[in-house]
């Protein structure tokens, strides 16, 4: 007998980024004076001891949305010998990526933003520009031209609740756009390093 899929977001079970988060937002709000310091000790215990979305999701309801970033854009440039951007970076809401010769690869996996749209513009170049994001997270790319590499949109299933939206423009270029969820590989390297 297999089990039953979930009928709600809210039932999946949460993750250590999940819990960080909700950990960091308390500490602000904190900070700024919107909760005291009794209420965030409460509200941090059943943080760290929630299992489920759904125990998450209350603890911030009541606290303002995160302000968009609307600083300068980050700008990523793959040059001769190609870029990477992985693990726990500084995601802004405007990136401008440019694959160059060797390539841009951009990994939002661990990044752990709390922004919910996030602007793409990419230049394929000769290198290719790849984007991997996590399940849950969705992409737009109809403002994509596909230029002479192409654009591979490999994005699927449902946008979870509170989960960034990639809105990508520009071109393919001749190395191509790929946007992508992690492989079984990168997967499996995350699941060991959680262990840890």
């Amino acid at each position: 007998m297999t089990p039953e899929r979930p009928e709600s977001v809210s039932v999946l079970r949460a993750s250590d980024a999940d819990r960080e988060e909700v950990v960091e937002r308390l500490q602000e709000a904190a900070a700024d004076g919107r909760i005291d310091l009794d209420e965030l000790d409460t509200r941090l215990g059943q943080a760290l001891a929630a299992r489920t979305l759904a125990e998450l999701e209350p603890l911030t309801a009541d606290l303002a949305p995160v302000p968009q970033d609307a600083g300068e854009p980050l700008i990523i440039q793959g040059g001769v010998h190609g870029v990477t951007r992985t693990g726990r970076w500084k995601v802004r809401a405007r990136i401008v990526v440019d694959g160059g010769m060797g390539g841009a690869k951009l990994d939002f996996t661990q990044t752990g933003t709390r922004l919910r749209e996030i602007e793409l513009e990419a230049d394929g170049g000769m290198g290719g520009v790849t984007v991997v994001v996590p399940r849950g997270w969705a992409a737009e790319t109809d403002e994509v031209r596909p230029g002479m590499g192409g654009l591979k949109d490999r994005v699927r299933g449902e946008r979870l609740p509170g989960a960034p939206l990639i809105r990508i423009s520009g071109s393919g270029g001749m190395g191509g756009l790929t946007i992508r969820h992690p492989g079984l590989w990168q997967r499996w390297k995350m699941r060991r390093a959680d262990r840890r």
